[in-house]
């Protein structure tokens, strides 16, 4: 059966991540919202309900029976053996809101539902950016078990500094990890395929490294933190996540934070996640075009995808960046830096679209990954549109 993936009303509360894809393709815990869901009901047919600019990209339903899914939440046990149980026209509800449904996709209508029932158990939902890191710890608990569940991790090289339980460390084939310290008292800890935590590295859990990525020298790694595949991370970081295919590769720090894909900070790049007052920090909100008050003390950066930061860039607290934005000016920049800034400030003049394209057609080639005609058209409807 088909699995449709709906960003239901979310879309728009997560830009400027959403900007280049729908809300189940952002990664939060050790895997992205689509591949959790995945592999919770072994199905691997998925298809996105999702804007449309992002449809060619991101395939589109099929005329037939499917699951209709909203996938930003973390089930219990017992949600998902309702979901699983679901038969054609029923659906679930959770705070008045549908988030699984037995539908046929073929002249879609929820008026096709017949019996709705109300998920009565408390779920752990994403709403916005920041919910991501909240958030987090959470989520790659729950990731943990749900991978290694009746696996071997590969056994932890003596050279490293262990502390902690051995259940909550999980090292996949090909993971490198030597002379530095393990701490899983904190949290579990994942380190993906063919990953490297380079030597001096100090990891203080629940971390998870993605496939084919690296802690560089000496980094200092707080949780919960999440590092998505074929990224570089050195200095210290706090309670972040990045998505995959970014390089934070020198000192600086960046803290309770969410990056996305095919980002880089230049070296000394740092974010800074309290403000000198203590208060609560707001973040840009894209629906409501305001600074909205996200209730934390701690918030640091959300980055979209594409953007780029000089050496010795300092951010304040609560930033938003956009997709494809140049930050090299001195001083700081201001909180909301639009999609395609050159040169991080208010009014500057905007990055050419030719010029976007040759940079991440470099930068993508340097993991091997073509930029497509897909994402040129996805850039090309951002920077007309946004």
């Amino acid at each position: 059966m088909q699995l449709v993936f709906s960003d239901a009303q979310y879309w728009e509360d997560f830009l400027p991540l959403t900007f280049t894809r729908p809300v189940a393709a952002m990664r939060c815990g050790i895997l992205t919202f689509s591949e959790r869901w995945q592999k919770i009901l072994g199905n691997t047919g998925v298809s996105y309900f999702t804007e449309n600019y992002l449809q060619n990209k991101f395939k589109s339903p099929e005329d037939k029976e499917s699951l209709f899914l909203v996938t930003n939440f973390l089930p219990t046990e017992t949600v998902i053996q309702q979901i699983k149980d679901l038969q054609q026209g029923e659906a679930l509800v959770y705070e008045d809101e549908l988030v699984a449904a037995r539908i046929n996709m073929k002249g879609f209508s929820l008026n096709q539902i017949e019996k709705m029932t109300d998920i009565k158990e408390k779920l752990t939902f994403f709403k916005k950016p920041s919910d991501l890191f909240t958030y987090n710890h959470l989520a790659i608990d729950f990731d943990f078990n749900l991978i290694t569940d009746g696996r071997a991790s590969q056994e932890l090289s003596s050279t490293n500094g262990f502390l902690g339980d051995k259940k909550d460390l999980f090292i996949e084939e090909g993971a490198q990890v030597e002379f530095s310290t393990i701490n899983t008292k904190t949290g579990k800890i994942y380190i993906g395929k063919n990953a490297e935590v380079m030597e001096g590295c100090n990891l203080r859990g629940p971390i998870s490294l993605g496939d084919d990525s690296k802690f560089n020298l000496g980094s200092k790694i707080y949780g919960a933190t999440t590092v998505g595949p074929h990224c570089k991370v050195g200095g210290e970081v706090n309670n972040i996540i990045i998505f995959g295919y970014s390089s934070k590769g020198h000192e600086g720090f960046v803290g309770n934070s969410v990056i996305g894909e095919w980002c880089n900070f230049g070296a000394d790049t740092n974010s800074s996640n309290l403000k000198n007052n203590y208060s609560q920090v707001k973040l840009w909100n894209y629906r409501t075009k305001a600074f909205e008050d996200t209730g934390l003390q701690f918030a640091g950066l959300i980055m979209g995808d594409h953007s780029k930061t000089a050496i010795n860039t300092q951010l304040n607290t609560g930033t938003v960046i956009g997709v494809a934005s140049n930050i090299f000016k001195p001083g700081f920049p201001p909180n909301l830096v639009e999609n395609f800034s050159w040169g991080g400030c208010k009014d500057d003049e905007r990055f050419k679209l030719d010029k976007a394209y040759e940079v991440a057609e470099r930068a993508m080639a340097r993991r091997k990954v073509p930029l497509t005609d897909d994402d040129k058209a996805i850039l090309k409807h951002i920077f007309d549109t946004y």
